[in-house]
């Protein structure tokens, strides 16, 4: 809760008589440590209920910025075979890179203010 918060990703207004609010959830997951060790994370994620979206009426085209697995595997041996030089980036809030051009509106969850 404190990325989006802290970098002003939403603004909570009164939704506007012309447009639909699209829901969101809590998606809960569970992070095993190592096998070696015995450190488990819990982890939460407020996502959209994309399912609920129609596209070309609340969406018009999906960008998800992740890499395939496929795609690691296909350029791993030419990084070896090269002696290239390979930089990891993991980025947490990935979402908040981007910019939009609608307006989005999503209900307010249960004990957010």
């Amino acid at each position: 809760m404190n990325s989006p918060v802290k970098n002003n990703t939403w603004e909570l207004v009164q939704l506007p008589p012309s447009k639909r609010a699209i829901g969101c959830k809590w998606v809960y997951t569970k992070k095993e440590g190592c096998p070696r060790e015995d450190n488990v994370r819990f982890k939460a994620r407020m996502v959209a209920k994309r399912y609920a979206q129609k596209e070309g009426i609340d969406y018009n085209e999906v960008f998800s910025p992740v890499v395939k697995h496929s795609s690691i595997r296909i350029m791993l041996p030419f990084v070896a075979q090269f002696d290239l030089e390979l930089v990891q980036l993991d980025v947490k809030t990935a979402f908040l890179n981007g910019n939009l051009d609608e307006e989005i509106y999503m209900s307010q969850l249960m004990g957010i203010t």
